[in-house]
């Protein structure tokens, strides 16, 4: 069933309501605000997630729309479905095909910048920039880990390719912000499969570790043992995110039962004389201890 949408003011209004009765249900707690005008029962289960809550405003409208604008930036990337781990989602984003006239206030930014043909999609009846040129302009403007996790899951859920990534670098190459965004995209791959995945690729290039194969596939003599996140000669990583034991769960087992077999399964990878380190998604605030380890491993490994 599709979910409701958003309760506008002047729709609202046509159909008999008054401010002060909208005013009285925000007071009451039964309605929330949503953006500009945008309105929502208070227990709608989309208010609890920021990326959804995000998309609502969105629908709402907000104080900076033009009518010759298209969402873009990190507002894009949640029409696009895509993970906005660590970017702000304060202000709706939008940018014009022109020179001047950008605007910035609490709840909304409007951008001027250059708009080609491919750099425009289409979601549910409203233009948005298409995912490479989203990638191109969060890689412009916010950090690199940010950036590296959103190219990583486009690449993976395959919304784009590298080609389309080439082609709009060279477009924005002489743009204010193109360096750092060159550089973040040119590290994506489309083999992480998590949001978690993606940070520790960040953490161990920050570490200075060397650069892992990821989704490398375990084969002992007797038996396919499956694939681990990140490996080496003789060491083999794993980011430990909870989703993992939940996520390939068989009829009848719980989540007990998987983090068992993880164990069982870890422990006939040692038997084929690799060394195994994991970190958890607390490790990926100070990695420098998760990497002194990878270190002994290697060394030890040799």
């Amino acid at each position: 069933m599709d979910e409701p949408h958003v309760l506008l003011r002047a729709r609202l209004l046509a159909e008999g309501w008054s401010d002060a009765e909208l005013r009285r249900r925000r007071q009451s707690g039964e309605l929330v605000a949503v953006g500009r005008g945008g309105y929502l029962p208070a227990d709608d289960p989309r208010l609890t997630t920021a990326a959804a809550a995000h998309a609502l405003r969105i629908e709402s409208g907000e104080p900076l729309r033009a009518d010759d604008s298209v969402i873009s930036h990190v507002s894009a990337a949640v029409l696009h479905g895509l993970p906005v781990w660590g970017l702000p989602l304060g202000r709706v984003h939008r940018t014009r095909d022109r020179r001047t006239g950008g605007r910035r206030t609490p709840t909304a930014h409007l951008h001027t910048a250059p708009l080609d043909a491919e750099d425009v999609t289409s979601i549910d009846g409203r233009l948005v920039t298409a995912v490479a040129r989203t990638l191109a302009d969060i890689g412009r403007t916010e950090g690199f880990e940010q950036t590296v996790v959103l190219a990583d899951a486009a690449l993976h859920r395959r919304l784009l390719d590298a080609a389309a990534l080439r082609r709009v670098l060279a477009r924005t190459s002489g743009w204010r912000g193109a360096p750092p965004a060159r550089r973040a995209l040119g590290f994506a791959d489309g083999r992480s499969e998590s949001v978690g995945e993606s940070r520790s690729r960040v953490a161990i290039l920050r570490a200075g570790l060397p650069v892992p194969d990821l989704q490398w596939e375990v084969s002992a003599s007797h038996a396919w043992l499956g694939r681990v996140d990140f490996a080496w000669p003789g060491v083999v990583g794993e980011f430990d995110g909870r989703v993992k034991y939940g996520k390939y769960l068989r009829p009848g087992q719980d989540a007990g039962d998987a983090v068992f077999a993880e164990k069982q399964r870890e422990d006939r990878i040692r038997d084929e004389g690799l060394r195994v380190v994991r970190w958890v998604w607390d490790d990926l605030r100070w990695f420098g201890e998760v990497a002194e380890r990878l270190r002994r491993a290697f060394a030890a490994a040799r």
